[in-house]
């Protein structure tokens, strides 16, 4: 059958397969590829960057989910000493195994993009750097700032963890089969510490979540409905010095650290009044 042949895309699998030589020798500059880097690319699809990397390298790991794939990549693979190819999903693979720290190069398919960037993100202790081609307008969210409609929990999540940016765009004409969205290729480093020093991360993280669910709401409605008196939750917003009124999109990363920590300090509060 055709579909399982090997370089024919599969749907299911999301693949677009990088083919301008140009656009490929921009992601190797971004990316900074030197022959001291141990790089683990995810997804190779044909290769057409993956044998790039390989000669720039001292090592490449290629993560490729699709079997055929890896038989055809492995054939080619024979004279390159350096180059890995590994048939795993990149989402379950075990990459404190490669025993170093790495940088990433990947071309994510669009339908679980997000998922690997936050596993890739939880790897600050081993990723170096990633530089990543995601659909133009996911990128465009990763690197959003307050006070615009593509920022949300996304671009908290990842701001909180490394410093993004978009380093160049890539028109849907340079993959094959051609997709129904432009790409953007982004680099993103890990931070040393995270943006903004919290007491309770969890509780950061909730009263996010929970305000960007009722994100139309103001600040007050939609924390007041993250589990906490509307009562309390104005007391905070006030002593904090935050607007009530304030839409979730509208507050930056460092506010929603002192809104957790404000929120943390009453809740201490009431937990020592009960006691007594």
């Amino acid at each position: 059958m055709h579909e399982d042949k090997p370089g024919r895309p599969k749907k299911h699998l999301g693949q677009h397969f990088l083919q301008d030589p140009e656009i490929i020798s921009r992601i190797i500059r971004t990316a900074d590829v030197n022959k001291e880097d141990v790089i683990v690319e995810i997804g190779p699809g044909r290769g057409a960057l993956t044998f790039r990397l390989a000669e720039m390298a001292s090592e490449v790991i290629a993560i490729e989910i699709d079997h055929s794939i890896v038989e055809s990549l492995n054939e080619r693979a024979a004279s390159y000493p350096n180059l890995s190819i590994v048939e795993a999903d990149a989402l379950r693979f075990h990459y404190h195994e490669i025993g170093t720290r790495f940088k990433v190069v990947a071309n994510l398919p669009y339908y679980i993009s997000t998922p690997i960037l936050f596993r890739l993100i939880e790897l600050s202790d081993m990723v170096t750097s990633m530089t990543i081609m995601l659909q133009k307008e996911v990128a465009k969210r990763v690197v959003a700032a307050p006070n615009s409609k593509d920022y949300g929990i996304l671009s908290i999540a990842v701001q909180f963890y490394a410093v993004p940016e978009i380093a160049f765009n890539i028109s849907r004409k340079s993959f094959y089969p051609e997709p129904k969205v432009d790409s953007s290729v982004l680099k993103i480093v890990p931070r040393e510490k995270v943006a903004v020093d919290v007491r309770n991360e969890g509780l950061f993280w909730g009263l996010i979540k929970s305000a960007f669910y009722y994100r139309r709401k103001t600040l007050l409605n939609s924390l007041a409905l993250s589990g906490h008196s509307k009562e309390i939750i104005k007391n905070v917003l006030e002593f904090a010095g935050i607007d009530q009124n304030k839409r979730p999109e509208q507050v930056s990363m460092e506010e929603w650290g002192k809104i957790a920590d404000t929120l943390m300090e009453f809740m201490l509060s009431q937990q020592k009044r009960m006691k007594f």
